[in-house]
């Protein structure tokens, strides 16, 4: 089961990425881009899903395109919730205690990329193993 404190770690080792603090909780951007933050449940989001948010911890990421949110969404509909709203599209929410480590990692580092320039994107190629 992943943490924030995991993420936080994987969001540290991404160039030029930002946590910040927001009245929803802990944010991750990159170049002033959002691209990963901890869900709140706002009363603007359906009752269902807000149940599960006010539950247990749930993240939300920016993915590449509608298809990849659904894909992860069939892929494993215990884990990955449907939209919670419908701004900033493309973006996938997800239950922490369902995600392993390497997976957090995957969903971090590609919506890191999804947000950030060209430049940083070069910059983290030149450090993957």
């Amino acid at each position: 089961m992943a943490t924030l404190d995991d993420l936080r770690r994987i969001a540290a080792g991404l160039p030029g990425s930002e946590e910040r603090m927001t009245t929803g909780g802990a944010a991750w951007f990159v170049r002033s881009k959002l691209y990963a933050w901890e869900c709140h449940p706002w009363p603007s989001i359906p009752d269902d899903m807000r149940a599960i948010i006010a539950a247990e911890l749930v993240v939300g990421v920016k993915v590449g395109d509608r298809l990849d949110a659904l894909a992860l969404r069939e892929m494993a509909p215990d884990v990955f919730l449907r939209a919670t709203t419908t701004w900033s599209e493309p973006k996938v929410a997800f239950r922490m205690a369902g995600i392993d480590q390497t997976h957090l990692t995957e969903l971090v580092t590609e919506a890191w990329f999804v947000q950030a320039p060209k430049y940083l994107r070069r910059e983290l190629d030149g450090i993957r193993p």
